[in-house]
């Protein structure tokens, strides 16, 4: 980004940014789930889930093409419940789009009950 404050995201937003997992150069989607007011650190830190486009594993929630409210992806993808990272807004390359309110909901509350089973 050139000059200005960074955007803030909001829950649903997707956006293209580092991956932790894959070096120095290496960058993916992120659904960002959380970064509500009031939070420290908001509009500087979110918590995502990865996209991917893998098909084999199980637990993935699909995201629909019309579930695309702007923008999308060049392949169809699926959201990773348990992918969950905390990145920083300097790590985000670009907004992606915006996620209807379905896939987002679905995934927080698999990852919600990954944590309580």
């Amino acid at each position: 980004m050139t000059g200005g404050e960074p955007p803030i995201y909001e829950p649903g937003d997707v956006v293209y940014g580092d991956d932790p997992y894959k070096g120095d150069e290496a960058a993916r989607p992120w659904l960002i789930i959380s970064n509500h007011e009031g939070r420290p650190f908001h509009g500087e830190q979110y918590i995502v889930l990865s996209l991917t486009t893998r098909t084999w594993m199980d637990g993935l929630i699909e995201i629909d093409p019309d579930e695309w409210i702007r923008g999308g992806t060049p392949a169809d993808s699926r959201i990773v419940p348990w992918g969950v990272q905390s990145i920083a807004s300097d790590d985000i390359d670009y907004w992606q789009g915006r996620l209807e309110e379905r896939p987002v909901t679905e995934a927080i509350e698999s990852l919600v009950a990954d944590l309580q089973s």
